[in-house]
């Protein structure tokens, strides 16, 4: 696909793992815990389109208007420029006309889709988010009526060639796996929390219909002024590398100096891999290791060690014949 069928992300990380950004004209799912940054990466989304001149509408089913003007605020945003509707069930606020007869989602529902209909034609926004499924799938309760309403918006706004994130925060229940069949693609984002420091963000890309992505986790950060995202990397791709390798990175090897241990490795590590060397105290990890790290600085390559538990005068103490 080409740069014009894109809709960039307002995340330059994200758009780099994506080949270009959203593809436009498509529905897609943006899902997480609480806390993730899926609201966050949807302001985004939208105000870079307004930025482009794009007609963007903002659809908020859980959080208030002043609560979405915070969270602009603390990053330091205007959302001037952008359609900001908050969606409830059309009874909410009236106790005394509140149905009880029927069941929700057979009047709740259906009203609010209408209602949300109704604001996109009004709108015609290039942009869409809604936030989030959570709020009309429990609307819905069965699961069969909750995946028609889902294919009858991803219809509508077909027709009308809109762009759209759906947040969805899997409170309810985990990964919806009907609704990521219906969707073009899938971006999921996680929050791990770690035994020891700061928390740790990734996001992985599980579905991008006709789309050369780069897979696998990908870290991320929210800072003020948004996500910043941190493509994972591949050495082979680095134009460094290239320029400084140009053989073929699956037969080249790097030799550790030591003719028994590189027939042991079958001929010596692949290059551009990542090796893991394993044992007790004195076994002789940090010895290994410097044979590939000096070995390869005796070729005029580049090396680096990084030593965490032990000083330059332990790495000095060596070997003599190594220099």
């Amino acid at each position: 696909m080409s740069g014009s069928d894109r809709a960039s992300s307002g995340l330059p990380g994200l758009d780099g793992i994506l080949g270009g950004g959203f593809v436009r004209g498509r529905l897609h799912l943006i899902e997480g815990r609480p806390g993730t940054g899926k609201t966050t990466l949807a302001m985004q989304f939208v105000l870079a389109g307004r930025n482009r001149s794009e007609a963007s509408l903002y659809v908020s089913m859980s959080e208030t208007r002043e609560e979405l003007e915070a969270v602009a605020a603390v990053h330091g945003w205007s959302l001037e420029g952008i359609e900001l509707q908050e969606l409830a069930p059309p009874d909410i606020e009236d106790e005394e006309n509140r149905q009880t007869m029927f069941r929700s989602s057979e009047v709740e529902l259906g009203e609010t889709m209408r209602l949300l209909f109704g604001r996109i034609e009004r709108i015609n926004p290039a942009r869409v988010v809604i936030d989030s499924l959570s709020e009309m799938r429990l609307l819905a309760q069965d699961p069969l009526r909750y995946r028609r309403e889902i294919f009858a918006l991803k219809h509508f706004l077909a027709q009308r060639s809109a762009t759209v994130l759906v947040l969805d925060d899997m409170t309810a229940t985990g990964p919806d796996l009907q609704l990521h069949s219906l969707v073009h693609g899938v971006v999921s984002l996680e929050e791990l929390a770690l035994d020891y420091g700061a928390e740790r963000r990734r996001l992985r890309i599980a579905k991008m219909r006709g789309v050369k992505f780069r897979g696998g986790y990908h870290d991320y950060t929210i800072r003020t002024g948004g996500l910043e995202v941190f493509p994972r990397l591949i050495a082979a791709e680095h134009p460094r590398f290239a320029a400084e390798h140009p053989q073929d990175t699956q037969t080249e090897v790097v030799l550790s100096g030591s003719k028994e241990l590189d027939a042991l490795l079958g001929g010596g590590l692949r290059r551009g891999t990542s090796a893991l060397l394993v044992g007790p105290a004195g076994s002789g990890k940090s010895s290994v290791a410097l044979s590939f790290v000096y070995h390869a600085a005796t070729r005029g390559e580049r090396a680096a060690l990084y030593a965490f538990d032990e000083g330059r005068t332990v790495s000095r103490s060596e070997p003599a014949d190594w220099g």
